[in-house]
């Protein structure tokens, strides 16, 4: 499961009670409870604009995904103005669109998670008296939340409750409770069955609690109501429930009576299939290159059904990527495409799939290389708020015009250094990329001098380094988006980059604005343009240099996190710290705040494995531990998100280690004995094998069967181009004359081996289509409603059932 969200703007906020009216505001994502996302705070607004976006995978299932927007407050806590909660089952509904959501009201009563498992028996029972009646015997086993210190209360006649279970997210009760059923006088009938009239009447109604000392009381989690006909002829029912809100806990408020927020969804949920379901439409895949003419391979087709390129872009290059075979791929679609352009100043000017395929590719290869290059300079952007406003229209009266050209000027100047200066440190794959583009453009184009260098710098440039210097915080160079000022600041920059990047032969016409043209003239030397030309000779050559010759740390990860460390001192809480980490491609280390010295250096070298570590162990979420030869240390993440990120990218930067380990324990290290095995030796081997090998390389990981899985998925959802793309190919067979206007979309050089290509492709679409139906009626047998995978009251599982064609029966 992933999700990529874009945060885009919320307004009409309801305006601050008192005479400033208004309010600084920030939004959270939300998994449930879960934070694992927060924007920059918008100061005085009551329409705050965000622009933010933020993507990630999944780790756990939920049931909400939620939007909260709050108010800062220097003094206090922070207030809640609104949410929005989107059901999982709903998400579909508004994929990939932007849409206005109404502010819903925060209440405590309605912010509920988890579940509870219940078993409730009903026995026949003779009193004293003589007389019969029923009792209903009421077990609760497990609770699983996200809370602590719960006591539960079933409810009738009479409040019972259960002892307190502290520091807990999952107390275990396993206590059992007795409530009396009582029965009409005329019921004679000696079984467990009650008249229908009177089972509606009949309910048990748990709660769960918060225990607190405080003088606010008890703190509501949740509840669950459960109807006593569910026991059925048997008398017996034993099954997993999701807690629910109070009956009173939504408000209903008037339509933007607290505002509303405009979010772009795009959530993604892929079964993937073991990787031999995957090899023929893979093998298709992968043999592109080798297609001719290209137009004719499947990932050619796939760009050319897809609504958009982009859509077929990313899957594709992640495949091809993880293969190895980017390279050749790219270089025989660029050749075709240059072989059809005309004009070698329209190169590559078009959304065409070679374009956005290299867009991608330099997203994922070049990240790293982005950000030990621009990150220092933009962060000092960012940090000093430097005036750099040089149109007279916009410039503010404490303002001097020279003086913030000349803070423009000098800011230019040093980002154009460092990026001509880069050269030895931009990643090979990238430059493979930009000599197959050189020389084809050059082959083309042989009387035009400067085409091949236009043709790498309209990537290089155009389509890496100036969005990167526009957008920080969409190349992950910014956590988020620069204020008004900064922003202004750095779309001039990235204007003025672009044009000296661009070396065109009248720059300063390249400029609407008159101030910009003006500005220009600063660049108006030779140096410039031979510095640009140096650049793209190196990025763009054959030649190979000893990567290992660069000694740069590239910092990968940083942020705070709690940890614990397994030394002499290993008991109690006191080991638990807050940290600042920081990850570079030499070294991880813990510092006690940012930008002081590290407290605990870790090389690379040294880590043995990455792995999670369970939640009973310290009664803590989100855990992960890091292996060394001597002891482990043991982390907490912020978030189930962040959690998963640090476990990745420490994996992958360790991979390569010669001594990484097979197995590991899964729990501490306590009291003299590991928890998971038992083993009193803190050296004993690992007990469980740990998680599966990845690639070493951290720009190119990806899970070729997902990407594999998701072009599937593309194929199927345009199956029907497909076929009019058939059908193309057989006109264009026959008919020698103009054609049909329906057709003529589609790039098709050879209609033979292009009809060949999506008969296979159709064929190995429609097995995997096969397979997942069955994959579907599968889990549609086995799958149990009222399971701790399925708790009862799981919209999303409910509406899987709706969904299935199938008329099976299904019993809770």
């Amino acid at each position: 499961m992933s999700v990529c969200l874009s945060a885009g703007e919320a307004k009409n906020i309801p305006p601050y009670p008192g005479p400033n009216k208004m309010r600084d505001c920030y939004c959270t994502v939300n998994l449930d409870q879960e934070e694992v996302f927060r924007t920059k705070t918008i100061e005085k607004s009551l329409c705050p604009f965000y622009g933010e976006d933020f993507y990630c995978e999944i780790p756990r299932s939920f049931r909400h995904l939620s939007f909260y927007i709050f108010d800062r407050d220097v003094f206090r806590r922070d207030s809640s103005i609104g949410k929005v909660a989107v059901k999982k089952e709903d998400l579909q509904k508004y994929h990939g669109k932007d849409h206005w959501f109404p502010l819903q009201p925060v209440c405590a009563d309605s912010e509920v998670q988890g579940k509870v498992h219940l078993e409730l028996r009903l026995s026949e029972v003779i009193t004293d008296s003589g007389v019969v009646c029923h009792k209903l015997a009421t077990r609760t086993l497990t609770v699983s939340i996200h809370n602590i210190n719960a006591f539960l209360t079933p409810y009738r006649s009479e409040a019972k409750k259960t002892k307190v279970k502290r520091k807990t997210n999952n107390p275990q009760f396993d206590e059992v409770f007795f409530f009396e059923v009582t029965k009409p006088l005329s019921y004679t009938k000696r079984q467990f069955d009650v008249e229908e009239d009177d089972v509606d009447k009949l309910a048990l109604k748990v709660d769960l609690w918060n225990a607190s000392n405080l003088k606010f009381g008890d703190e509501f989690l949740g509840e669950v109501r459960v109807p006593l006909k569910v026991l059925g002829q048997s008398g017996v029912h034993d099954a997993w429930y999701f807690l629910q809100p109070r009956d009173n806990g939504n408000k209903s408020v008037k339509a933007d009576e607290l505002g509303s927020l405009r979010l772009n969804i795009v959530y993604t949920e892929d079964h993937v299939f073991p990787t031999e379901h995957y090899n023929p439409l893979r093998d298709l895949l992968l043999q592109s290159a080798h297609v001719e003419p290209v137009s004719a391979s499947a990932a050619h087709i796939l760009g050319e059904v897809c609504r958009e390129k982009q859509e077929a872009a990313v899957p594709l290059v992640r495949l091809f990527l993880h293969y190895g075979k980017i390279v050749p791929f790219l270089s025989v679609i660029a050749h075709a495409e240059i072989n059809r352009t005309q004009d070698p100043n329209t190169i590559f000017r078009g959304n065409s799939l070679t374009s956005k395929c290299i867009d991608e590719t330099m997203k994922l290869a070049g990240m790293h290389y982005l950000r030990v290059t621009l990150k220092p300079i933009i962060d000092e952007i960012c940090t000093d708020h430097k005036p750099c406003e040089i149109d007279p229209v916009k410039l503010k009266e404490s303002e001097n015009l020279d003086t913030n050209r000349e803070n423009l000027r000098q800011y230019v100047d040093r980002i154009f250094n460092v990026i001509t200066s880069s050269g030895v440190s931009c990643p090979t794959v990238m430059c493979d990329i930009f000599f197959s583009l050189r020389e084809s453009a050059a082959s083309r184009f042989q009387v035009d001098p400067d085409v091949r260098y236009t043709a790498v710098s309209s990537f290089i440039f155009l389509r890496f380094f100036a969005p990167a210097i526009l957008s920080p915080n969409l190349f992950h160079l910014r956590p988020h988006h620069p204020d008004p000022c900064t922003s202004r600041t750095l779309t001039l920059i990235s204007k003025t980059i672009q044009t000296l990047g661009s070396l065109a032969k009248s720059k300063s016409a390249n400029f609407k604005e008159s101030y910009m043209a003006a500005f220009y003239d600063y660049f108006n030397e030779q140096k410039y343009a031979d510095a640009v030309k140096n650049f793209l000779d190196l990025i763009s050559s054959s030649a190979r240099w000893d990567q290992k010759s660069i000694e740069t740390p590239i910092m990968l990860k940083e942020g705070f996190m709690i940890k614990r460390a397994q030394g002499r001192n290993r008991f109690g809480l006191k080991n638990f710290k807050k940290r600042w980490f920081r990850l570079t491609n030499h070294e991880f280390t813990y510092h006690k705040t940012k930008g002081e010295g590290a407290l605990c250096s870790i090389p690379i070298e040294n880590i043995l494995a990455v792995e999670r570590l369970e939640e009973e162990s310290f009664k803590m979420k989100n855990m992960f531990q890091v292996i060394q030869p001597e002891r482990a240390l043991y982390i907490q993440a912020n978030n189930c998100v962040e959690a998963r990120d640090w476990i990745d990218i420490l994996t992958k930067v360790s991979q390569c280690n010669c001594k990484r380990l097979s197995t590991y324990h899964p729990s501490a290290y306590l009291n003299g004995h590991w928890l998971c095995c038992k083993l009193s030796a803190d050296t004993a081997p690992g007990c469980t094998p740990c998680t599966g090998g990845l690639p070493a390389n951290i720009q190119l990981d990806v899970d070729g069967d997902r990407e594999t899985e998701r072009i599937y998925s593309l194929y199927s959802t345009y199956m029907s181009k497909l076929v009019k793309m058939q059908e193309a190919c057989g006109s264009k067979s026959v008919y020698d004359g103009p054609e049909q206007e329906e057709y003529s979309t589609f790039v098709i050089d050879d209609p033979q081996e292009t009809y060949k290509t999506l008969r296979l492709v159709i064929s190995a679409v429609q097995t995997l289509e096969q397979q997942h139906m069955q994959y579907k009626r599968d889990k549609f047998r086995k799958t149990k409603y009222g399971s701790q995978e399925h708790p009862i009251g799981d919209q999303s599982f409910q509406c899987y059932i709706r969904q299935q064609s199938e008329s099976s029966t299904y019993s809770i």
